[in-house]
């Protein structure tokens, strides 16, 4: 719903109280406003001015040379619009105005010809295109002629207006029309509603059912119509402030007729339609059900096929209008229309919804009789329109109405005492406030003392209960106001749990990493359900558990590892030129070994990985780095030094992963993962290029973290460090020897690094050489190097030993 400030002023006074200030009081008491805009851009110094002559540029086909009448002087301008006559009123920026788009107007010679301003087309008065009328599209703007001369355009023109756009939900379709709007701003400010007049000079000499008759078959569908009758009326323009606030709510001004039933749609909430009398062919109206395939041609020249759901007006015969949707076009409003046939129905909404949605025809009528209309305002509306037709049309309305009237337009009654008010709002509301509290609501209400039996306007068609009088209440009362404690008792405040502490930890750690996090399905399908799962996980023989009524085969059983949706969401980026790629998901597998559907399976949270392409480039440098099994290796082994837990790795040989490449994840000796590389045979099957994954148990890291804050001093003395490289036999694990270097060279030796490894020429048959980087240091003194040195050859006795290795020189 689209709110002009402007046009809501007419109803209730709103001070000095900006538009924005508005909005936000309105969005407070429960209605949201999404947003604020301006019709126009601001400008200055832009006036009403007379064209007293209009003659052709000596020097120019297509330029006017005129002399406008801007009231303390007459300027010449040179004008190109095509549009622009002498004896018209235009918009006339003068010297030294100011333009939307920081344009300033200054005096120019065109084609050797001064020019002392500029006449302005709305667009250049930066008012949006949907906003201008088709006539005045292509040129200036034209003012009626009793625009007074001198005067700022802004006022004329609406352009200092603001629209506050409604996100109105359906229950409260009373904010669907000015006056229901200026009810609720009223109740906000505390101040009164001024209601427009309904008052009409009829016709004493004839009556509108002298022309015309009502007849309703469909009474279940509609309990009220009335058809008023205007006679003589002239087809025209609407008058300016009319067509302002049509464009201000979005509607384009099309004539007089169609703008008034358009303005009073917005003003009351009440549709109505406007039938040429003489092309209605009749003097019935008719409503029912239509027939089956019955047709009729819509005022957007679309030929409709009807249902027998849908509901019409007829004349007798041939539909004239699809109910509370949009009117035929052989009763269309033209420029020769003398008789207006005007409608003011009630539409039940189930019916209005249920054409919409089969002639996907939506429009500001249908919306409302969607919602519901206020029953007491349907004839109030009609009236209003005959009193706009009479006073802008010069049309002469008929006496009476022809109708026919079954339409409930009682008021509801709800019963609320004031201290089961403050109870259930931990307020102390008193019985003064609460009665002004409904007097602004403008409710009228009897009270006994604290007890309050209110009278709901047929136009609040959401308050029915006492719980919706309490929300009313607490809506004017103000949220804001509300008090509010803190729980009591033994609880404490609200925090994450240790164990979400350490979850978040690891997502942070992933994604430092470089891993982007993924959600895949739990469920999967019978060929992978035990596909890549962790060696721990298959040593329990565990079931697959599968749903008793699947969504699909695809997503039939609880997972037992991640792994084989992680690498389909691989597969499918890939397959869309995704090249490099790293995931990670944490979430949860499901172990059973029950084949009873009454055991529930065992939850374990997992942490899966999956990587391919580059893993860095450095196209500058000429340098990148493709994932490898070391890569993948290297993110579990920073994880677990980021929980401060020891790792180790053992080589193994796993179902669908690549024999030369994978190793299993163990902590304190215990298996909780894999890493390596998936088998070329699965990687062909999910069209993947060499592919590297993990998968660790995460139950079991956090059984281990120990979540208390530790701290190792800065050393402060000098470091050493010493490089040797061994011969081992290939079938030598480099991570044993590298242990017996930490356990041989201790306490001294500080850490041991890897950094070589050599196979070829010049080396034995069947041995390695690994080259390992050892730092020592002592955190309470400077080592010598006698120190170093007897260390450094008790580790390569212990090694040589141990492993039949030497030292490679």
């Amino acid at each position: 719903m689209l709110v002009s400030y402007n046009w809501l002023k007419n109803y209730v006074d709103l001070g000095e109280i900006t538009p924005e200030e508005l909005a936000e009081k309105i969005t407070k008491s429960g209605i949201e406003v999404e947003g604020v805009e301006y019709v126009a851009e601001e400008s200055a110094d832009v006036v009403i001015g007379y064209v007293a002559s209009c003659e052709k540029h000596p020097d120019a086909d297509k330029l006017n040379l005129c002399q406008v009448n801007v009231g303390e002087e007459t300027l010449q301008i040179v004008c190109g619009a095509p549009n622009v006559e002498q004896g018209q009123k235009v918009a006339v920026a003068k010297p030294g105005a100011k333009l939307p788009g920081g344009i300033k107007i200054k005096r120019v010679k065109l084609r050797g010809v001064e020019s002392n301003g500029m006449i302005c087309s709305l667009q250049e008065l930066g008012m949006d295109e949907k906003y201008i009328p088709s006539q005045f599209a292509d040129g200036i703007f034209v003012f009626p002629e009793d625009a007074p001369v001198g005067e700022s355009v802004n006022t004329y023109l609406n352009l200092d207006d603001a629209v506050l756009e409604l996100d109105v939900l359906a229950n409260r379709a009373d904010a669907m029309s000015m006056l229901g709007v200026a009810y609720e701003v009223a109740a906000i400010l505390g101040e009164d509603v001024n209601l427009p007049e309904e008052s009409v000079t009829f016709s004493e000499d004839e009556s509108a059912e002298d022309y015309i008759s009502v007849n309703v078959d469909a009474k279940d569908l509609n309990p009220y119509y009335g058809a008023f009758l205007i006679k003589d009326v002239e087809i025209k323009p609407s008058p300016l402030w009319m067509r302002n606030y049509l464009m201000a709510a979005g509607i384009r001004p099309i004539n007089n007729v169609v703008d008034i039933t358009n303005y009073v749609l917005m003003e009351y909430g009440q549709p109505l339609h406007a039938f040429d009398y003489d092309r209605f062919n009749s003097k019935e109206i008719l409503v029912r059900r239509a027939v089956e395939g019955e047709k009729i041609v819509t005022l957007d020249d679309q030929e409709r096929t009807l249902t027998s759901d849908m509901l019409v007006i007829t004349n007798g015969s041939v539909p004239t209008a699809i109910a509370g949707v949009m009117g035929g076009a052989n009763t269309e409003v033209v420029e020769g229309t003398k008789t207006v046939l005007l409608e003011a129905a009630y539409f039940e909404g189930s019916s209005i919804r249920k054409t919409v949605k089969e002639t996907g025809l939506r429009s500001e009528s249908s919306s409302r009789f969607e919602k519901g209309v206020d029953p007491n305002r349907v004839k109030k509306a009609g009236l209003r329109a005959c009193q706009l037709l009479q006073q802008y049309a010069n049309g002469k309305v008929l006496t009476g109405v022809a109708e026919h009237d079954d339409l409930d337009k009682a008021e509801k009654v709800v019963s609320v005492i004031t201290d089961a008010i403050n109870e259930r709002l931990g307020t102390e509301i008193t019985d003064s406030e609460l009665g002004d509290i409904f007097q602004r609501l403008q409710f009228s209400f009897d009270q006994n003392e604290n007890s309050f039996t209110i009278h709901v306007p047929t136009r609040r068609k959401d308050i029915t209960i006492f719980e919706d009088m309490v929300e009313e209440v607490a809506r004017i009362y103000g949220y804001d106001k509300l008090p509010y404690t803190l729980p009591q008792g033994s609880n404490q405040a609200g925090a994450l749990t240790g164990r979400q502490l350490v979850k978040r930890r690891i997502k942070r750690f992933m994604q430092g990493a470089g891993l982007m996090e993924t959600l895949t399905y739990s469920l999967t399908n019978e060929k992978s359900v035990k596909q890549l799962m962790s060696p721990e996980v298959k040593a329990q023989n565990p079931v697959p558990v599968s749903l008793s009524l699947p969504m699909s085969e695809d997503r039939k059983y609880l997972r037992l590892s991640i792994l084989p949706e992680l690498l389909k969401t691989l597969s499918y980026n890939e397959a869309r030129n995704q090249s490099d790629l790293a995931y990670y998901e944490l979430g949860s597998v499901f172990i059973s070994d029950e084949t009873l559907l009454t055991k529930q399976p065992k939850e374990q949270l997992r942490l899966a990985a999956a990587l391919t392409g580059k893993w860095t480039e450095q196209p500058w440098q000429q340098e990148k780095k493709e994932v490898d099994f070391f890569v993948a290796k290297g993110i579990i082994e920073g994880l677990f030094n980021f929980l401060n837990l020891e790792v180790t790795f053992k080589p193994a040989k796993l179902d669908n992963m690549h024999h030369g490449r994978t190793a299993v994840i163990e902590l304190n000796e215990n298996t909780v993962g894999f890493v390596g590389q998936i088998h070329p045979t699965l990687a062909k099957e999910l069209d993947l290029r060499e592919t590297y994954v993990m998968e660790v148990n995460i139950d079991s890291l956090l059984s281990a973290f120990n979540n208390v804050p530790s701290y190792e001093d800065i050393p402060r003395y000098p470091a050493v460090t010493r490089d040797i490289a061994f011969i081992l036999d290939k079938e030598t694990l480099a991570g044993e020897v590298k242990q017996k270097i930490k356990e041989a060279g201790a306490p001294l030796v500080n850490s041991v690094q890897i950094f070589d490894l050599y196979e070829g020429a010049n080396l034995p048959e069947g041995k390695k050489s690994i080259a390992y980087r050892l730092l020592y240091q002592d955190p309470n003194k400077t080592l010598k190097d006698e120190e170093v040195d007897a260390s450094y050859e008790r580790i390569i006795e212990t090694i040589n030993s141990e492993f039949g290795a030497y030292v490679r020189s």
